[in-house]
Parts: structure tokens; sequence; C-alpha cells
């Protein structure tokens, strides 16, 4: 009697639904568990951890006090210790604590991190007036403040210093915005008047078209835009005096004192003063730098604008490129080729166009469209520029045209798909009221397959917007020093060369010269790309359903 129910639970299916289930709950929870994992690790880093100060006791050892905040803890063998060449003693516990403490101080101490063992920290005590100063370069220093100076004079000590710290860095940090504008913005478009002059005059000369009158006309204005950037050259250094104005003295833990000019601090904050509101108002304000801020320090510090800015615009591009190619051939392929061998081959290579590694898309990119493509442009378009490559080189298009080419199989197979899917009934009706296969076509078919197009689409930006290994040979780099899009003419620089964020998470996590500093900021960033993606997904299905509802009626 078991054996029989047993046999008709089989063939009931329910094996294959629990089986189902229970696999899409475990690839559920996994998924979850990874961005939690992405999620902690990633953001936990804008956090102003609090600072300790410790007395580190090594056996044999003098003692010297330590500053710095725990970024890690764990239990090792003591034998593990000892084969690291430290004084561990032979009696004792199997298992010591070790901990690895950010010390910061790299410009006094070597190395920004290091480990040491917990058991020999002695007297740990948090002062309130234990400081953090995040620097432009050598990164953070962990310590006290002893006075604040302008022009080599002491103008705050004491109880008075800090608040006049604050509003010190304020000052040099609305400067450093300007300045940060006159070098990106004004000095960029003197050097682009400037160039435009060089190249038209290269032009005139290779045409034989370089006559006195116009060679006096763009020296006329070769000397405006001389005179500018002498301008801005002045402001600039008054800009610099301003900065470089003021220092302040610091003390690390083991009383050496060092002078830092305000113009090398981003932020100055005590976290062991600090509140939990405090905190929370530095931790978001942390987070938006790293979202509008560009990377100092290698990638390891700072903000990846240049990199979101980079990946979007990129997609983007790669968006309207794809989209009308992969729409007009599945069309083609369902609504006129004629449905044969040749059709079938067709379909079978475009399957197959998915399934190539994504590094065979780069490797043809740069030999097709960087150095056949763009240096034939270079030849036609840009003989002035010549032998500095113009299109010749990677850049945004070059880019852009490699991730539309790898993407134009999921756009044509989804497209096809929705196509087909469209009774013949709905053509013959409209057909049989007097439109023409174009009308019905443009007016009744395609707008019933909207949701499958659409779909495709955004799901060939969502698989675009992760690849990495194409993009190293057509176009990212480590560090970009300026956006593709700008005000200066021709405003969006095709040409140009773009950060994108899968390869800064690759930089980052594996070219790092700062493995500890940077290991942070590559949770970070794989988990705002992922939201990315992820936004996209869902961009999708709201979209399909959206369509879907919209033209409910012509489907039925």
């Amino acid at each position: 009697m078991k054996q029989n129910s047993l046999k008709g639970w089989f063939k009931s299916g329910s094996p294959g639904v629990w089986l189902s289930g229970g696999a899409v709950s475990i690839a559920v929870i996994m998924t979850l568990g990874l961005l939690a994992v992405i999620a902690v690790r990633g953001l936990a880093h804008f956090w102003p951890a609090d600072l300790i100060q410790a007395s580190y006791n090594v056996p044999g050892m003098a003692n010297h006090l330590v500053i710095g905040e725990i970024v890690q803890k764990e239990e090792v063998p003591r034998e593990r210790l000892k084969s690291a060449g430290l004084p561990v003693p032979d009696s004792g516990p199997e298992f010591m604590t070790r901990e690895l403490v950010k010390v910061g101080n790299r410009d006094i101490n070597g190395a920004d991190f290091t480990w040491i063992v917990g058991d020999w920290l002695a007297e740990q005590s948090t002062p309130p007036e234990l400081m953090a100063l995040e620097r432009r370069e050598w990164g953070n220093f962990y310590g006290y403040l002893v006075n604040i100076k302008e022009q080599g004079k002491v103008v705050a000590e004491g109880e008075t210093a800090w608040p006049e710290l604050q509003s010190r860095i304020t000052r040099v940090s609305d400067l450093a915005d300007a300045l940060r504008r006159l070098e990106k913005s004004d000095i960029g478009k003197v050097n682009a008047g400037l160039e435009r002059l060089r190249l038209q005059t290269r032009r005139l000369e290779l045409e034989g078209r370089l006559t006195p009158v116009a060679q006096a006309d763009m020296d006329a204005e070769r000397a405006e835009l001389d005179a500018s950037y002498k301008d801005i050259e002045t402001r600039l250094g008054a800009l610099h005096a301003q900065v470089n104005r003021d220092s302040v003295t610091v003390r690390d833990a083991n009383g050496k004192e060092i002078e830092v000019q305000l113009g090398q601090i981003v932020h100055a904050y005590q976290p062991n003063a600090m509140n939990t509101l405090t905190k929370l108002g530095f931790y978001f304000s942390k987070m938006w730098e790293f979202l509008s801020d560009d990377p100092r320090e290698a990638n390891t510090e700072g903000g990846i604008f240049p990199a979101i800015f980079g990946t979007v615009m990129m997609t983007l591009i790669m968006a309207v490129i794809v989209t009308p190619f992969g729409v007009l051939a599945a069309v083609y392929l369902r609504e006129y080729a004629k449905q044969n061998t040749f059709t079938r081959l067709i379909r079978i290579a475009v399957n197959n166009l998915a399934g190539v590694p994504a590094i065979v898309y780069g490797v043809f990119g740069l030999g097709f469209f960087v150095y056949v493509l763009g240096g034939s442009l270079d030849r036609l378009f840009f003989p002035e520029a010549l032998p500095a490559p113009t299109f010749g080189t990677p850049g945004l298009l070059w880019a852009s045209l490699t991730l539309a080419l790898l993407a134009v199989p999921v756009v044509i197979v989804a497209t096809e798909e929705g196509l087909a899917r469209i009774p013949r009934t709905v053509r013959e009706g409209s057909l049989a009221l007097g439109a023409t296969k174009a009308e019905t076509l443009w007016k009744i078919v395609l707008p019933m397959a909207s949701p499958a197009m659409m779909t495709g689409m955004i799901l060939a930006v969502a698989r675009a917007a992760g690849e990495v290994a194409p993009l190293m040979l057509v176009g990212v780099v480590k560090l970009a020093p300026s956006l593709p899009l700008d005000g200066n003419y021709p405003y969006l620089h095709l040409d140009q060369k773009i950060m994108h964020l899968g390869f800064h998470i690759y930089d980052v996590g594996f070219q790092s010269p700062n493995v500890e500093a940077a290991r942070p900021l590559v949770y970070a960033t794989a988990l705002l790309l992922v939201l990315v993606i992820a936004t996209l997904n869902l961009s999708a299905v709201w979209i399909r359903n959206h369509l879907r509802e919209k033209y409910k009626a012509l489907d039925s």
C-alpha cells in the first residue's frame, strides 16, 4: 500500500515541484547572502570607527604606543605565530588573538595596516581628543592636534585649535573647489582652443591654403587664448598661495611631530568624540563623496564618479546602436525572409554568437574597429592630427560598438520570439481591412512585440554593463583625467578613453599597491555595479508588464 502511494506521489510530479522550489530557494538565499556580505564589507568602510590607543607589550622588546582602528580580529594557533618569527612563549593557550589594525601614518610607518597580537595589548583606551586626518596623499594620519599655523606662525593651540582647524579646512575646501574648476573648465577650454588652432593650421598647410591672411587671423586668436591662459595662470597662483597658507602640526602615538599643509587635508574628525547622529551624518557624507568625487591614491581612496559616468555613457551609446540593428534584423528574419535552410543557418549563427566569449569580441573590436576602421577615419577626416591617432586608438565609441556587437544576438533572439508569438490572424485581419504590410508591421505587429523587444534590449544592456574583458582592449583605462562629456566642442568626445565600474573593481582588487586599503572599495564598487544591473533588470520587467497591459486588447 505504501509502495503504491509512493509511486503515485512520483507520478503526480510533486518531487519535481519540490526540487524546483528548493533549487530556487537555495539560489535566492545564496544571492541574498552574497549581497549581504558585499554590503556589510563595503558600506561599513564609510563608518567613522573609534580609534584605540594601547600599549603594545611584545615579550623581550621595549613597549610602544599604538594608535589606530581595529579592522579585523581572528584566532590563530600559537604555533603559527611562532613560525612567523614572533617571540611567543612555549606555554600558554593553544590559540591567540591576532588583530589587523589600521595605524595610518604611512609617511612615518611605511604602511597603513599592521598585524598585532591582541594578547599583548594593554591599557586600551579611546581618548576623545584622538584625531583622524584624511589626506590627499599618504593616506590617513592618526594622532593628536598640536597647533594651527598661518604662514608659519602659530595662531591656535590647545582647546581653541580644533574649532579653528574645522573652519580653516572649510575655507581651504572652497578654495580647492575653485582651483579645480579653473584647472578643469577654464584651462581645459583654452587648451582645446589652442589644439583646434594647431590642427586648423596643419590642415591648411596640407591643403595649400595657408595664406598670410588666414595665418594672421589664427595668430590673433592664439594671442587672445595665450592672454586668457596667463590670466588664469595668475589666478591659479593666487589660489595656490591661499590654499597653502595654513598648516597644522600633529603628533603621532610615539611623540613625533609633523607639519601638514591644510591643502592636503580632505577631512579632519575625532571619531571617539562623535555621537551616533554625528557619525550618521559623516557616514552619509562619505557615501556621497564616494559616489560623486574623483579617485585618489591609485584609486584606493576618494570616489568613483568617473567610473559611474563612463559606465552609464558607454551603455547608453551601446543601447542606441544595438536597438535598431537588432530589431531590424529580427523583423527581416521573421517577417520578410523566406523560411528556408539559409535563414535557419542564420538563426543558428546568431544563437552561437550569443555564446562566444566576450574577450573574443574585444580582440575583434581592437583589430577591426580601432586599427582598421579607426585608422581609415583618421586618414580620411583627420590627416592634420597624424601621426597622433584620433579614432585609431581605443576610445568610447569603439567600446560601445564592441559591446553592441556582443549584445545584438540577445536583442535579435528576444525580438524574434516576440514577433513569433503574435497570431497570424492579427496580420491577416489588418491586411483584410486594407492596411499595407508595412502599416500592419508598424502599427500592429511591432507594438504588440514591444514587450519582448524592450526586455531583450534592457537585458542586453544589463549584460553589457557588467562586461570587463573586451573593454580592457577597446577603450577603458585605470584613470581617465577628464570626462568624455564637457563644454568644449564637439562636447561629446567619442575618441576619449573612459573609466568603467567593472574594470575599476579589477584594478583596485588585483592591481592596487595597497591591498588592505583597497579591499573595502572593491566591495562597495561591486555592490554599486550589482545594484545598477539589478535596476536595469527590474526596469525591464516593469516596462514589459506595462507594455503587455497596454496592448492586451490587441493580443486578445
